[in-house]
């Protein structure tokens, strides 16, 4: 997944929040139930209108060389022709998927 004209969509949970980002290179990680992404894009064009969503996530990513999204996050990725308008919006009807990665040790039967 990680050809550099290629740009992804990608859309996960947060904090309550879903956070909708664009970046170059997505890939599963070496840490057992995560997916990295990393090269963020965000819209560089001059406007007049500035969208503070965005420019929260400009500050919130800024430095940040690559992230660690748990899988039980993400809510989608997408390949995409161009990028747009990063953003961050309400959870309110979005839940996560209910994943356990850690296995329950078996108790003990009373006979």
């Amino acid at each position: 997944m990680a050809n550099t004209s290629e740009i992804y969509k990608v859309t996960f949970l947060n904090k309550g929040k879903v956070y909708e980002i664009f970046v170059k290179q997505v890939y599963q990680s070496d840490l057992y139930g995560f997916i990295e992404i990393e090269d963020y894009v965000f819209d560089e064009r001059s406007q007049l209108v500035v969208d503070p969503s965005e420019e929260k996530l400009k500050a919130e990513f800024s430095g940040v060389k690559r992230s660690f999204i748990p899988m039980q996050a993400i809510i989608r990725i997408d390949e995409v022709e161009k990028s747009g308008v990063s953003k961050i919006t309400n959870g309110d009807n979005v839940s996560p998927f209910p994943v356990s990665l850690v296995a329950k040790k078996a108790e003990p039967k009373d006979s």
